[in-house]
Protein backbone atom coordinates (compact mmCIF):
# COMPACT_ATOMS: atom_id res chain seq x y z
CA UNK A 1 0.00 0.00 0.00
CA UNK A 2 1.24 3.38 -1.03
CA UNK A 3 3.08 5.24 1.70
CA UNK A 4 1.26 8.50 1.00
CA UNK A 5 -2.44 7.52 0.43
CA UNK A 6 -1.73 5.89 4.22
CA UNK A 7 -0.76 9.46 4.97
CA UNK A 8 -3.89 11.05 3.43
CA UNK A 9 -5.71 8.56 5.62
CA UNK A 10 -3.92 9.30 8.85
CA UNK A 11 -5.25 12.89 8.29
CA UNK A 12 -9.15 11.82 8.03
CA UNK A 13 -8.79 9.34 10.67
CA UNK A 14 -7.78 11.98 13.25
CA UNK A 15 -9.61 15.06 11.56
CA UNK A 16 -11.07 16.89 14.06
CA UNK A 17 -9.87 14.85 16.81
CA UNK A 18 -8.98 17.43 19.11
CA UNK A 19 -9.58 21.26 18.30
CA UNK A 20 -7.79 23.99 18.65
CA UNK A 21 -7.30 25.76 21.36
CA UNK A 22 -6.44 21.63 22.38
CA UNK A 23 -7.44 21.73 26.29
CA UNK A 24 -10.49 19.31 27.34
CA UNK A 25 -12.14 22.95 28.85
CA UNK A 26 -12.69 24.18 26.02
CA UNK A 27 -16.30 24.29 24.63
CA UNK A 28 -16.00 22.75 21.10
CA UNK A 29 -14.08 20.08 22.63
CA UNK A 30 -16.91 18.43 24.36
CA UNK A 31 -18.58 18.08 20.85
CA UNK A 32 -15.81 15.86 18.91
CA UNK A 33 -16.37 12.81 17.28
CA UNK A 34 -18.18 14.11 14.30
CA UNK A 35 -16.69 12.57 11.11
CA UNK A 36 -17.77 8.96 9.81
CA UNK A 37 -19.41 8.12 13.04
CA UNK A 38 -20.97 4.97 12.85
CA UNK A 39 -23.17 4.67 16.46
CA UNK A 40 -24.63 0.73 17.23
CA UNK A 41 -28.01 0.02 15.98
CA UNK A 42 -30.74 0.65 18.66
CA UNK A 43 -29.15 4.46 18.95
CA UNK A 44 -29.42 5.17 15.02
CA UNK A 45 -33.07 4.00 15.27
CA UNK A 46 -33.52 5.84 18.51
CA UNK A 47 -31.95 9.04 16.90
CA UNK A 48 -32.44 9.30 12.77
CA UNK A 49 -29.84 11.83 12.56
CA UNK A 50 -27.11 9.34 13.56
CA UNK A 51 -26.40 5.96 11.52
CA UNK A 52 -24.90 2.25 11.74
CA UNK A 53 -23.95 1.25 8.38
CA UNK A 54 -21.61 2.96 5.82
CA UNK A 55 -21.23 2.11 2.25
CA UNK A 56 -19.09 3.23 -0.65
CA UNK A 57 -19.63 1.99 -4.32
CA UNK A 58 -17.23 2.96 -7.67
CA UNK A 59 -16.65 1.17 -11.14
CA UNK A 60 -13.67 -0.96 -12.08
CA UNK A 61 -12.62 -2.49 -15.11
CA UNK A 62 -11.01 -5.57 -15.75
CA UNK A 63 -9.46 -8.17 -17.48
CA UNK A 64 -11.09 -11.51 -15.78
CA UNK A 65 -9.86 -11.98 -12.47
CA UNK A 66 -10.00 -8.98 -10.53
CA UNK A 67 -9.01 -8.87 -6.67
CA UNK A 68 -9.95 -6.71 -4.02
CA UNK A 69 -8.29 -5.73 -0.97
CA UNK A 70 -10.43 -3.73 1.45
CA UNK A 71 -8.37 -2.23 4.63
CA UNK A 72 -11.53 -0.68 6.79
CA UNK A 73 -10.04 2.19 9.36
CA UNK A 74 -11.54 3.78 12.29
CA UNK A 75 -11.06 4.75 15.60
CA UNK A 76 -12.26 3.05 18.94
CA UNK A 77 -12.71 5.84 21.55
CA UNK A 78 -11.07 4.54 25.24
CA UNK A 79 -12.71 6.98 27.71
CA UNK A 80 -9.94 8.25 30.16
CA UNK A 81 -11.26 9.39 34.15
CA UNK A 82 -9.47 10.62 36.91
CA UNK A 83 -10.72 11.44 40.60
CA UNK A 84 -8.17 12.78 42.44
CA UNK A 85 -7.01 15.65 42.59
CA UNK A 86 -10.19 16.67 40.69
CA UNK A 87 -12.45 14.26 38.62
CA UNK A 88 -12.17 14.55 34.55
CA UNK A 89 -13.07 12.63 31.84
CA UNK A 90 -11.72 13.07 28.27
CA UNK A 91 -12.18 10.25 25.29
CA UNK A 92 -9.02 9.21 23.73
CA UNK A 93 -8.76 6.61 20.63
CA UNK A 94 -7.16 3.73 19.41
CA UNK A 95 -6.46 3.19 16.35
CA UNK A 96 -7.97 -0.05 14.76
CA UNK A 97 -8.06 -1.79 11.27
CA UNK A 98 -10.15 -4.91 9.94
CA UNK A 99 -8.40 -6.63 6.49
CA UNK A 100 -10.80 -8.38 3.91
CA UNK A 101 -9.32 -10.17 0.96
CA UNK A 102 -11.90 -11.20 -1.80
CA UNK A 103 -10.73 -12.84 -5.14
CA UNK A 104 -12.52 -13.10 -8.10
CA UNK A 105 -14.62 -16.35 -8.02
CA UNK A 106 -16.49 -14.39 -5.05
CA UNK A 107 -16.18 -11.07 -5.69
CA UNK A 108 -17.83 -11.14 -8.88
CA UNK A 109 -20.18 -14.20 -7.33
CA UNK A 110 -22.32 -13.83 -4.07
CA UNK A 111 -19.78 -11.36 -2.39
CA UNK A 112 -17.75 -12.20 0.59
CA UNK A 113 -18.77 -10.46 4.51
CA UNK A 114 -16.49 -10.70 7.27
CA UNK A 115 -17.69 -9.98 10.94
CA UNK A 116 -14.85 -8.61 13.35
CA UNK A 117 -14.95 -7.92 16.72
CA UNK A 118 -12.63 -5.62 18.87
CA UNK A 119 -12.47 -6.17 22.74
CA UNK A 120 -13.02 -4.21 25.00
CA UNK A 121 -10.77 -3.41 28.29
CA UNK A 122 -9.68 -1.81 30.89
CA UNK A 123 -6.08 -0.08 32.13
CA UNK A 124 -4.98 1.58 35.52
CA UNK A 125 -2.27 4.13 35.81
CA UNK A 126 -1.30 5.71 39.07
CA UNK A 127 0.78 9.19 37.45
CA UNK A 128 2.14 11.96 39.73
CA UNK A 129 -0.19 10.56 42.65
CA UNK A 130 -3.72 10.47 40.65
CA UNK A 131 -5.44 7.71 39.59
CA UNK A 132 -6.20 7.48 35.90
CA UNK A 133 -8.36 5.18 34.47
CA UNK A 134 -8.76 3.89 30.72
CA UNK A 135 -11.87 1.91 29.57
CA UNK A 136 -13.16 0.77 25.93
CA UNK A 137 -16.06 -1.20 25.05
CA UNK A 138 -16.47 -4.19 23.30
CA UNK A 139 -17.18 -3.73 19.49
CA UNK A 140 -18.63 -5.97 16.63
CA UNK A 141 -19.09 -5.23 13.42
CA UNK A 142 -19.12 -6.40 9.32
CA UNK A 143 -17.95 -5.87 6.34
CA UNK A 144 -19.45 -6.49 3.05
CA UNK A 145 -17.92 -6.99 -0.60
CA UNK A 146 -19.30 -7.95 -3.52
CA UNK A 147 -19.01 -6.52 -7.28
CA UNK A 148 -22.05 -6.27 -9.84
CA UNK A 149 -21.13 -7.09 -13.54
CA UNK A 150 -22.53 -4.07 -15.47
CA UNK A 151 -23.96 -4.27 -19.31
CA UNK A 152 -21.35 -3.39 -22.33
CA UNK A 153 -18.13 -4.25 -24.07
CA UNK A 154 -15.91 -2.30 -21.11
CA UNK A 155 -15.82 -5.75 -18.89
CA UNK A 156 -17.22 -3.34 -15.94
CA UNK A 157 -18.78 -4.10 -12.81
CA UNK A 158 -19.90 -1.80 -9.94
CA UNK A 159 -17.90 -2.27 -6.33
CA UNK A 160 -20.06 -2.44 -3.30
CA UNK A 161 -17.96 -2.18 0.36
CA UNK A 162 -20.50 -1.74 3.07
CA UNK A 163 -19.76 -1.42 6.87
CA UNK A 164 -21.70 -1.86 9.74
CA UNK A 165 -21.83 -1.36 13.48
CA UNK A 166 -23.30 -4.53 15.02
CA UNK A 167 -22.47 -3.83 18.43
CA UNK A 168 -24.94 -3.87 21.55
CA UNK A 169 -24.98 -1.32 23.15
CA UNK A 170 -26.27 -0.69 26.88
CA UNK A 171 -30.22 -0.94 27.14
CA UNK A 172 -32.49 1.96 28.08
CA UNK A 173 -32.24 5.89 26.86
CA UNK A 174 -28.99 6.89 26.27
CA UNK A 175 -27.07 10.75 24.93
CA UNK A 176 -24.97 10.54 22.53
CA UNK A 177 -22.20 10.93 24.76
CA UNK A 178 -23.22 7.70 26.51
CA UNK A 179 -23.00 5.80 23.24
CA UNK A 180 -19.89 6.94 21.69
CA UNK A 181 -17.46 4.60 23.29
CA UNK A 182 -20.02 1.85 21.43
CA UNK A 183 -19.60 3.83 18.17
CA UNK A 184 -17.22 3.21 15.40
CA UNK A 185 -15.45 7.34 14.76
CA UNK A 186 -13.96 8.45 11.34
CA UNK A 187 -15.05 5.28 9.40
CA UNK A 188 -13.11 5.31 6.06
CA UNK A 189 -11.70 2.66 3.56
CA UNK A 190 -8.49 2.36 1.49
CA UNK A 191 -9.76 -0.15 -1.33
CA UNK A 192 -6.79 -1.73 -3.64
CA UNK A 193 -7.65 -4.27 -6.68
CA UNK A 194 -5.44 -5.79 -8.67
CA UNK A 195 -6.06 -7.15 -12.13
CA UNK A 196 -8.48 -4.17 -12.85
CA UNK A 197 -8.22 -0.53 -12.97
CA UNK A 198 -11.01 1.88 -11.40
CA UNK A 199 -13.04 4.95 -12.59
CA UNK A 200 -12.43 8.44 -11.30
CA UNK A 201 -15.89 9.54 -9.26
CA UNK A 202 -15.37 12.97 -10.13
CA UNK A 203 -14.38 12.93 -13.59
CA UNK A 204 -15.53 9.65 -15.18
CA UNK A 205 -15.09 9.31 -19.16
CA UNK A 206 -18.43 9.50 -21.01
CA UNK A 207 -18.96 5.29 -21.57
CA UNK A 208 -19.14 5.47 -17.30
CA UNK A 209 -21.55 8.71 -16.70
CA UNK A 210 -24.82 6.47 -15.96
CA UNK A 211 -22.58 3.66 -14.03
CA UNK A 212 -21.29 6.34 -11.41
CA UNK A 213 -24.32 8.70 -11.32
CA UNK A 214 -26.18 4.71 -10.44
CA UNK A 215 -23.51 4.06 -7.81
CA UNK A 216 -25.21 5.23 -4.01
CA UNK A 217 -22.69 6.27 -1.51
CA UNK A 218 -23.95 6.45 1.96
CA UNK A 219 -21.55 8.33 4.26
CA UNK A 220 -18.66 8.32 2.28
CA UNK A 221 -17.13 9.27 -1.50
CA UNK A 222 -14.48 7.13 -3.17
CA UNK A 223 -11.42 8.65 -4.84
CA UNK A 224 -8.93 8.14 -6.76
CA UNK A 225 -5.69 7.67 -4.25
CA UNK A 226 -1.88 7.21 -4.75
CA UNK A 227 0.22 9.74 -7.33
CA UNK A 228 -1.56 11.01 -9.94
CA UNK A 229 -2.40 8.42 -13.05
CA UNK A 230 -2.64 5.41 -10.28
CA UNK A 231 -5.87 3.63 -10.55
CA UNK A 232 -6.02 0.91 -8.36
CA UNK A 233 -6.42 2.59 -5.00
CA UNK A 234 -9.56 4.32 -4.13
CA UNK A 235 -9.67 5.83 -0.47
CA UNK A 236 -13.68 6.12 0.45
CA UNK A 237 -13.61 8.99 2.77
CA UNK A 238 -16.12 10.75 5.40
CA UNK A 239 -14.76 13.83 4.02
CA UNK A 240 -15.08 15.13 0.86
CA UNK A 241 -11.74 14.86 -1.57
CA UNK A 242 -10.21 15.07 -4.47
CA UNK A 243 -8.75 12.83 -7.04
CA UNK A 244 -5.30 11.91 -5.91
CA UNK A 245 -5.33 14.24 -2.65
CA UNK A 246 -1.91 14.88 -0.80
CA UNK A 247 -0.08 16.38 1.70
CA UNK A 248 1.36 19.40 1.15
CA UNK A 249 5.15 18.80 1.83
CA UNK A 250 5.01 22.18 4.07
CA UNK A 251 3.30 20.67 6.57
CA UNK A 252 5.76 19.99 9.28
CA UNK A 253 2.68 17.51 11.05
CA UNK A 254 -1.12 16.84 12.36
CA UNK A 255 -3.06 20.19 13.25
CA UNK A 256 -6.07 18.32 13.52
CA UNK A 257 -7.92 21.29 13.08
CA UNK A 258 -8.48 21.04 9.55
CA UNK A 259 -10.44 23.85 8.64
CA UNK A 260 -7.94 26.20 9.72
CA UNK A 261 -4.73 27.18 7.59
CA UNK A 262 -1.73 25.81 9.42
CA UNK A 263 0.64 29.17 9.52
CA UNK A 264 -2.59 30.78 10.90
CA UNK A 265 -3.53 27.72 13.33
CA UNK A 266 -0.20 27.73 14.26
CA UNK A 267 0.39 31.62 14.84
CA UNK A 268 -2.42 31.00 17.25
CA UNK A 269 -1.08 27.89 19.33
CA UNK A 270 2.06 29.86 20.27
CA UNK A 271 0.06 32.97 21.37
CA UNK A 272 -1.64 31.01 23.80
CA UNK A 273 -0.03 31.45 27.38
CA UNK A 274 1.87 29.26 29.35
CA UNK A 275 -0.62 27.97 31.58
CA UNK A 276 -3.24 27.36 28.37
CA UNK A 277 -0.40 25.11 26.89
CA UNK A 278 0.11 23.38 29.93
CA UNK A 279 -3.56 22.06 30.01
CA UNK A 280 -3.64 21.27 26.39
CA UNK A 281 -0.39 19.62 27.16
CA UNK A 282 -2.48 17.57 30.09
CA UNK A 283 -5.71 17.27 27.95
CA UNK A 284 -4.38 14.61 25.55
CA UNK A 285 -0.87 12.99 24.23
CA UNK A 286 -1.37 13.85 20.57
CA UNK A 287 -1.90 17.59 21.72
CA UNK A 288 0.90 17.70 24.28
CA UNK A 289 3.00 16.54 21.06
CA UNK A 290 1.63 19.01 18.84
CA UNK A 291 2.32 21.95 21.54
CA UNK A 292 5.96 20.57 21.66
CA UNK A 293 6.49 20.23 17.98
CA UNK A 294 5.40 23.88 17.11
CA UNK A 295 7.32 25.36 19.45
CA UNK A 296 10.50 24.00 18.85
CA UNK A 297 9.57 25.26 14.97
CA UNK A 298 12.43 27.10 13.50
CA UNK A 299 12.23 30.24 11.45
CA UNK A 300 12.88 28.20 8.12
CA UNK A 301 10.15 25.81 8.83
CA UNK A 302 7.71 28.63 9.86
CA UNK A 303 8.93 30.66 6.97
CA UNK A 304 7.49 27.66 4.17
CA UNK A 305 4.28 27.86 5.78
CA UNK A 306 3.04 31.24 4.69
CA UNK A 307 3.42 29.83 1.13
CA UNK A 308 5.72 28.51 -1.65
CA UNK A 309 6.30 30.24 -5.05
CA UNK A 310 6.54 27.04 -7.48
CA UNK A 311 8.15 27.66 -11.25
CA UNK A 312 5.45 27.24 -13.87
CA UNK A 313 6.60 26.37 -17.70
CA UNK A 314 5.21 28.88 -19.95
CA UNK A 315 3.56 28.10 -23.18
CA UNK A 316 5.23 29.38 -26.06
CA UNK A 317 1.51 31.02 -27.36
CA UNK A 318 -0.15 32.28 -24.06
CA UNK A 319 -3.36 30.81 -23.67
CA UNK A 320 -5.21 34.07 -24.72
CA UNK A 321 -3.45 34.07 -27.64
CA UNK A 322 -5.53 33.32 -30.57
CA UNK A 323 -2.73 31.61 -32.38
CA UNK A 324 -3.06 29.21 -29.42
CA UNK A 325 -5.85 27.20 -31.28
CA UNK A 326 -5.72 26.85 -34.69
CA UNK A 327 -9.16 26.03 -35.10
CA UNK A 328 -10.62 29.55 -33.61
CA UNK A 329 -10.07 32.67 -35.79
CA UNK A 330 -12.52 35.09 -34.91
CA UNK A 331 -11.17 37.61 -37.87
CA UNK A 332 -11.89 34.44 -40.37
CA UNK A 333 -14.23 32.74 -39.05
CA UNK A 334 -17.96 33.49 -40.34
CA UNK A 335 -21.67 32.05 -39.52
CA UNK A 336 -24.87 31.81 -41.79
CA UNK A 337 -27.90 34.16 -40.88
CA UNK A 338 -30.86 33.98 -42.78
CA UNK A 339 -28.75 32.30 -45.93
CA UNK A 340 -26.32 35.01 -45.93
CA UNK A 341 -22.07 34.58 -45.04
CA UNK A 342 -21.52 37.10 -42.35
CA UNK A 343 -17.92 37.76 -41.52
CA UNK A 344 -15.55 40.26 -40.18
CA UNK A 345 -16.79 44.05 -42.16
CA UNK A 346 -20.26 42.42 -42.88
CA UNK A 347 -23.04 45.43 -42.52
CA UNK A 348 -25.68 44.08 -39.95
CA UNK A 349 -29.21 45.18 -38.40
CA UNK A 350 -29.50 44.98 -35.01
CA UNK A 351 -32.67 43.36 -33.90
CA UNK A 352 -32.31 42.67 -30.22
CA UNK A 353 -34.27 39.57 -28.53
CA UNK A 354 -36.58 39.76 -26.00
CA UNK A 355 -34.06 37.37 -23.54
CA UNK A 356 -31.82 40.91 -23.40
CA UNK A 357 -31.19 41.43 -19.61
CA UNK A 358 -30.26 45.01 -20.14
CA UNK A 359 -32.81 47.90 -21.08
CA UNK A 360 -30.35 49.58 -23.15
CA UNK A 361 -29.72 47.34 -25.45
CA UNK A 362 -33.36 48.14 -26.92
CA UNK A 363 -32.38 51.47 -27.91
CA UNK A 364 -30.23 49.93 -30.79
CA UNK A 365 -32.87 48.28 -32.40
CA UNK A 366 -32.58 49.01 -35.84
CA UNK A 367 -28.99 50.72 -35.84
CA UNK A 368 -26.44 48.93 -38.57
CA UNK A 369 -23.43 47.69 -37.07
CA UNK A 370 -20.13 46.14 -38.80
CA UNK A 371 -19.56 42.85 -37.48
CA UNK A 372 -15.75 42.94 -35.81
CA UNK A 373 -15.27 39.24 -34.97
CA UNK A 374 -16.54 36.28 -34.81
CA UNK A 375 -16.44 34.54 -31.66
CA UNK A 376 -17.35 31.36 -30.08
CA UNK A 377 -17.77 30.29 -26.21
CA UNK A 378 -17.32 27.53 -24.54
CA UNK A 379 -20.71 25.43 -25.38
CA UNK A 380 -19.14 26.33 -28.61
CA UNK A 381 -22.39 28.87 -29.29
CA UNK A 382 -21.68 31.73 -32.05
CA UNK A 383 -21.76 35.73 -31.05
CA UNK A 384 -20.83 38.43 -33.04
CA UNK A 385 -18.63 41.30 -31.52
CA UNK A 386 -19.76 44.70 -33.54
CA UNK A 387 -19.45 48.00 -33.52
CA UNK A 388 -22.15 50.31 -34.54
CA UNK A 389 -21.59 51.95 -38.33
CA UNK A 390 -23.05 56.26 -37.13
CA UNK A 391 -21.31 56.46 -33.96
CA UNK A 392 -18.14 58.99 -34.74
CA UNK A 393 -16.75 57.76 -31.50
CA UNK A 394 -16.92 54.15 -32.21
CA UNK A 395 -13.39 54.24 -33.63
CA UNK A 396 -11.94 54.61 -30.48
CA UNK A 397 -13.67 51.95 -28.65
CA UNK A 398 -13.13 49.18 -31.48
CA UNK A 399 -9.32 50.70 -30.94
CA UNK A 400 -9.47 49.32 -27.05
CA UNK A 401 -11.61 46.03 -27.86
CA UNK A 402 -14.67 47.17 -26.57
CA UNK A 403 -17.46 46.10 -28.49
CA UNK A 404 -21.56 45.18 -28.77
CA UNK A 405 -22.05 41.31 -28.50
CA UNK A 406 -25.20 39.89 -30.52
CA UNK A 407 -26.15 36.44 -31.12
CA UNK A 408 -26.61 35.52 -34.50
CA UNK A 409 -30.29 35.11 -34.72
CA UNK A 410 -30.49 39.23 -33.24
CA UNK A 411 -29.07 40.78 -36.28
CA UNK A 412 -29.97 40.47 -39.64
CA UNK A 413 -28.00 41.38 -42.95
CA UNK A 414 -27.73 44.98 -44.24
CA UNK A 415 -27.35 43.57 -47.94
CA UNK A 416 -25.40 40.60 -50.06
Amino acid sequence: MSFDVRQVADAVLYEGYVLYPYRASAQKNRSRWQFGVLMPPDYAVADPSEKSMTRAECVFTHAGQPTVEVTVRFLQVQRRRTEDPAPSVWDEAVEREIPVIVTSPRLLGEGFTREFVIPGGEEHETSTGTLVVRRRERLAGSVFVHATPLPGPWQAARLTVGITNQTNAATGPVTRDQALPSALVAVHMIITISGAAFVSMTDPPEWALGEVAACENIGVWPVLAGPPGCRDVMLASPIILPDHPELAAQSPGELFDGTEIDEILTLRTLALTDAEKDAARATDARAAALIDRVEAMDAPTMEQLHGTIRAVARPEVPWWDPEQDASVSPATDAVVVVGQRIARGSLVTLRPGVRRADAQDMFLAGRTAIVEAVLTDVDDAAYLAVSLADDPDEDLRSAHGRFLYFAPDEVEPCGP
